[in-house]
């Protein structure tokens, strides 16, 4: 499935990371959005999206030697499910399309390899969530069938209402990787991830 389309949404405000925009602090000596532009496009054959909104020229720089492509979420005080619309909206010659954070950058490309070999083992008509434990994480696989209904509620669009609202049209995965269900929103949670990878290389 590696002509799925990548969405990743990276137009938050970064509210709780001390004025400090998140995806662009470092993370292996890249920006954390260039980062995961990369594990993404390593796990897929078409170009990135990256809906941007907050600091979106400065976002757009750090992925400017890469192959993703950007759109502007004017909205994107909003909330999140503006941007989950905006990306669906602008991925209109796609197929399935993987819909991911910009801040997990525990996420590797072998986990998203993971979620779409789930996917494509199971009823490839439905949503496909990462679960463990009773907790959902990300990123997810939308297939073609279902995006025009994620965008049919204009007062709120996207996945979260529509997965809970429509548990019919979901499957959940076991996957255990941390890097599905860890994003970076905080100093401390940042602090943390940089200590675990400095051990992990040393």
């Amino acid at each position: 499935m590696r002509d799925v389309t990548a969405i990743i949404l990276a137009a938050g405000l970064s509210r709780r990371m001390g004025g400090r925009n998140k995806l662009l602090l470092p993370v292996g000596g890249v920006p954390m959005i260039r980062h995961m532009v990369d594990v993404y496009s390593a796990a897929t054959a078409r170009p990135v999206l990256v809906v941007t909104g907050h600091e979106a020229d400065d976002v757009a720089a750090a992925m400017a030697d890469s192959q993703a492509m950007t759109v502007f979420n004017r909205d994107h005080a909003k909330g999140q499910a503006t941007s989950v619309a905006c990306g669906l909206r602008a991925a209109n010659d796609a197929g399935a399309v993987l819909i991911g954070l910009g801040d997990q950058p525990l996420l590797t490309t072998g986990d998203i390899r993971s979620l779409l070999g789930a996917h494509m083992s199971a009823d490839r008509q439905r949503i496909s969530i990462p679960a463990m434990n009773q907790r959902r994480g990300n990123p997810i696989v939308v297939p073609a069938a279902l995006r025009a209904r994620l965008l049919a509620d204009p007062r709120s669009p996207g996945c979260k209402t529509f997965t809970r609202a429509h548990p019919e049209h979901v499957q959940f995965h076991a996957l255990a990787a941390r890097g599905f269900y860890a994003d970076i929103d905080t100093p401390e949670a940042y602090e943390t991830l940089i200590a675990r990878r400095l051990e992990d290389t040393a």
